[in-house]
């Protein structure tokens, strides 16, 4: 594929007048038969970095297998199907991953594919059920490698490596050094790409803030932090609030909720339409305060986080890394608060910059702007943003200064709309037909 067809489509689709000095590098990459291995931050574009040389790298589409890209999550997988299916013009890409129909993606790798997006374990279910045939396969690219090849994924990597016979070209991108590569990659005289100084530039646009809690159970302490952080009116900016298990992540989110915070929980327990639910709530608003354990850490496509909170203090430096790498994006600044126990010693990577006091009697009550509508039918039933949005503003007659975003999922949508508005939208709703069939409208 030449620069001069995927390029105007990444201007048009991704919003991005110009690329990054690593991007080009990688782009640059291309016309050069070595392998590579390129580390740099979280945020710093390193998705659409592995792409541009894929895009070069590939012959006309084929309905063959032509690049295979694997990743840790699921949520890693659909962003960068999303993009890649957004500039690729020309070439089929099919994201295979659990959570969702195996019976859709057995149909759509049936049809012929240009491009596969996998988690491991999925993949190599495909490949075991000979569902997908990897021998014309020239491109491999383990995004987040330092996961993908750790304990757990390894034993189904080298499977997986050992299928593909005939790739000339593998691309490693990490956002963290890695001691040693296994053998069973033979990597063919790798460049290394080295950005990691860049996170400099990043601990320049974030500052990091001690907030001491006087009990052992933080819980009251993040409430009046929240409280603190918010807007007299009550708006709170994007927030990010990690825990280290799922249990604690689910007591948090309970405990916020049930004291009027509009927050929502996201871990690895909670299923693949609950999960990408809250991310959609969290970016539309409506649910602007997000309870996680570090799987949000990684992949997920979230835009304009401002605080991130460490509720627990991560584990390892690298993990602390990239939560706070969730924040002060591109050029934006953030803030990350550490909340320190009576007894609890700090890590030794965490750096402050000062100690927060916080004002015990802040009371702001804390809202959201937006609720958000659930559309029981999505793309595979041929609705888009497009419907939804003449719907709501002919149909049921909601302004459309007061409809936020819209998003499309394969068997569901959700829009975000005002609280004004949004019950009396539902109410109108019923009994009508959206593209000429009647469906299940309902606040989520």
């Amino acid at each position: 594929m030449r620069e001069k067809e995927f390029l105007p489509l990444i201007k048009q689709k991704l919003e991005i007048e110009s690329l990054n000095p690593m991007q080009q590098r990688m782009m640059a990459t291309a016309s050069e038969a070595r392998d590579i291995i390129l580390l740099s931050p979280t945020g710093s574009g390193k998705t659409l970095a592995f792409i541009l040389p894929m895009l070069k790298f590939l012959k006309p589409s084929s309905g063959r297998v032509q690049a295979v890209v694997i990743a840790p999550s699921r949520e890693l997988v659909i962003q960068i199907a999303k993009i890649l299916g957004s500039i690729a013009a020309g070439y089929k890409v099919t994201p295979l991953y659990g959570g969702h129909k195996v019976e859709d993606e057995v149909n759509s790798l049936a049809a012929g594919t240009d491009i596969v997006v996998a988690t491991p374990g999925r993949l190599l279910d495909h490949l075991n059920r000979r569902n997908i045939d990897l021998l014309p396969t020239r491109m491999l690219v383990l995004d987040e490698f330092d996961k993908s090849l750790e304990l757990g994924f390894e034993k189904e990597m080298k499977k997986i490596v050992e299928r593909l016979k005939n790739v000339s070209r593998i691309i490693l991108t990490s956002a963290t050094r890695s001691e040693a590569l296994p053998p069973f990659l033979k990597l063919n005289n790798p460049l290394t790409l080295d950005f990691l100084g860049e996170n400099r530039d990043l601990r320049r646009r974030i500052r990091v803030h001690r907030v001491d809690s006087d009990a052992n159970d933080k819980l009251d302490s993040l409430l009046v932090l929240l409280r603190n952080i918010a807007a007299p009116d009550g708006h709170i900016e994007r927030t990010i609030i990690f825990v280290n298990h799922r249990e604690s992540a689910e007591r948090v989110t309970d405990f916020l909720t049930s004291r009027g915070v509009p927050a929502v929980l996201y871990h690895g327990a909670i299923d693949q339409r609950e999960r990408e639910q809250a991310v959609a709530r969290f970016n539309n608003g409506s649910r602007p305060v997000l309870v996680a354990t570090d799987l949000a850490a990684r992949g997920l496509d979230i835009e304009d986080v401002k605080y991130i909170i460490h509720y627990h203090q991560p584990l390892t430096a690298e993990t602390y890394t990239h939560r706070n790498g969730r924040t002060a994006r591109v050029d934006a600044d953030g803030d990350i608060f550490l909340l320190v126990g009576p007894k609890e010693d700090v890590k030794e990577y965490v750096e402050f910059d000062d100690t927060r006091y916080l004002d015990p009697d802040a009371i702001a009550d804390l809202s959201t702007e937006y609720e958000t509508l659930y559309f029981s039918a999505g793309k595979k039933e041929k609705l888009s943003k497009g419907d939804i949005l003449g719907f709501l503003t002919k149909e049921v007659g909601v302004p459309s200064s007061d409809i936020g975003r819209i998003d499309v999922a394969d068997h569901y949508a959700l829009a975000a709309v005002s609280r004004n508005e949004a019950l009396r939208a539902v109410k109108e709703a019923r009994g009508k037909k959206i593209k000429g069939e009647k469906r299940l409208i309902s606040l989520l």
